[in-house]
């Protein structure tokens, strides 16, 4: 491995000197890549070039993920989260959604959601098998987040008016009983609706495989999952949105009561005041069973959570003995018994992306944007130090919470080539968190951006939302350079200024 030098970015190591080594993505067979998808991804502007170079390197590894299914698949192409040949899974999906965003027509993020959708609620057979159809109900919030970065109406009237499908995937999960069967799955369902008052749920089928929740308990099935519940109330949510932003209010109050209801339940039944945080509770006594991890920030994604709640979860975040510290957001908190210092131990400490993201969006509902980003950097920061000191060089299913390397599972390192969900590190929180571009909404024709000055030149070239494509840099003493080929709002740090189609200069 050559030498390079090292140096500390907010608490992370990283090697800077070298450029980063060639890496080339094997192509599966069934890849079928538009071959010019380079020309639609946005394009960063970062001081950081190595930064860069890994947000492209993921984009390529990614370009090897899109698949040409098996004839018969009702999406096709669709994107692979690389791990079986002959199944999908319901939350990879949802997550690759959020960096196939940036380049829809390449990247078939919403389309795969059909391969879902259609064998689980109209029963159609399909010749890849889902993977668990009790995974984590995240259709709702990805749809959302894909309709306000494309506006596009047309899928939404669909989803919502025509084939309801999210409606019936909420109802469907409300009501799930643990040993149901679904032809389109190899597996038994393991989700129990208990009441109204949560869900029984294993580490398989909530995602967090060899999580030690419910632990003191006596087991998974001694306990309510406060990521289920709280998920149900991020879907209802979402609906309630959509459904107003289609226009249907009748509709829209009708789901804002349930996530009234789930958010009271939330609140009353999960939260623990002695230590100010959201936990699974037992079913016999409605008792915490104080297992910390990552799955708790789920409620906060949700918006249940109080400003004062908030508040307490994001101290615990911070902690660098629980969450925090320079590798933040491992899936088990640092103080738990059963943490993996070396490797994480899969998700006994592991850092993954999705439940990162998910984390960073999530405090990001109450204002903490300094520590979002700061926790994005740093995340990112790892991948990129990993790319460079382990081989392969690549993205890896998720990482160590104690080094820039891989995590483990069953002794073994984890999956390599996984983007898969591991990019939204170098992709999406690159854009959102690092870069700043927080949202980006072609429903409200607006782009706000948390510009920060400190940081020399940076943004964005060639980033399309909806019928827009613009280029936007600061160039790091005073002015945004603004070239569009539509008028849109532009925030810059709480500041509104309009872009006119062609160029804009905006004197800070």
């Amino acid at each position: 491995m050559m030498n390079a030098k090292l140096s500390a970015i907010t608490g992370s190591v990283l090697l800077l000197s070298a450029p980063l080594q060639g890496f080339s993505a094997t192509t599966h067979p069934d890849s079928c890549i538009n071959r010019d998808w380079k020309k639609e991804i946005p394009l960063p502007v970062h001081p950081n070039r190595e930064m860069v170079d890994l947000y492209h390197k993921t984009w390529e590894i990614a370009a090897g993920r899109v698949r040409k299914g098996p004839e018969g698949l009702p999406a096709s192409p669709y994107m692979d989260e690389n791990c079986y040949e002959d199944q999908i899974w319901i939350w990879d999906t949802c997550f690759m959604v959020l960096f196939a965003k940036y380049a829809p027509r390449s990247f078939p993020g919403v389309e795969s959601l059909d391969n879902l959708y259609k064998p689980v609620h109209e029963k159609a057979v399909t010749p890849l098998k889902v993977h668990l159809v009790d995974n984590p109900p995240l259709f709702a919030w990805v749809e959302k987040e894909y309709f306000d970065f494309t506006g596009d109406k047309n899928r939404l009237d669909d989803l919502l008016n025509k084939k309801q499908y999210l409606q019936k995937h909420f109802n469907w999960f409300a009501q799930a009983k643990s040993g149901e069967r679904f032809a389109c799955s190899p597996q038994n369902i393991h989700l129990n609706s208990i009441g109204d008052d949560g869900f029984t749920w294993t580490g398989g089928a909530s995602g967090m495989d060899n999580t030690p929740r419910g632990r003191d308990a006596g087991g998974y099935r001694n306990v309510l999952w406060v990521d289920a519940i709280s998920q149900q109330a991020l879907s209802a949510r979402c609906i309630a949105d959509m459904e107003q932003a289609l226009g249907n209010a009748d509709e829209a109050k009708k789901w804002s009561i349930e996530y009234e209801a789930l958010k009271n339940k939330i609140n009353h039944l999960y939260w623990d005041k002695k230590e100010g945080f959201y936990y699974d509770v037992t079913i016999s006594d409605k008792q915490p069973c104080r297992v910390k991890t990552i799955a708790s920030y789920w409620p906060l994604l949700a918006q249940v959570a109080s400003r004062e709640q908030a508040q307490s979860m994001v101290r615990h975040l911070m902690n660098p003995e629980e969450f925090g510290g320079s590798y933040p957001t491992p899936s088990l908190a640092r103080s738990d018994k059963d943490y993996h210092h070396q490797t994480g131990d899969y998700w006994r400490g592991g850092i993954w992306l999705p439940t990162t993201y998910m984390t960073i969006k999530a405090i990001e509902k109450y204002g903490y944007h300094e520590e979002a980003d700061a926790i994005a950097e740093k995340v990112i920061s790892q991948q990129l130090a990993a790319y460079r000191n382990i081989e392969p060089h690549t993205i890896w299913e998720c990482y160590s919470p104690s080094g820039n390397a891989p995590s483990t599972e069953h002794g073994r390192r984890v999956r390599p080539e996984f983007c898969g969900w591991s990019a939204l590190g170098p992709i999406s929180l690159f854009i959102e968190n690092v870069l700043g571009f927080k949202e980006v909404s072609a429903a409200r024709k607006e782009v706000r951006w948390r510009l920060k000055k400190n940081k020399g030149r940076h943004g964005i070239k060639n980033l399309r939302f909806g019928g827009i494509a613009t280029d936007i840099v600061f160039d790091g003493k005073g002015t945004v350079s603004v070239r569009s080929n539509a008028s849109y709002s532009l925030i810059i740090n709480d500041s509104n200024y309009s872009v006119k189609k062609g160029d804009t200069e905006i004197q800070l």
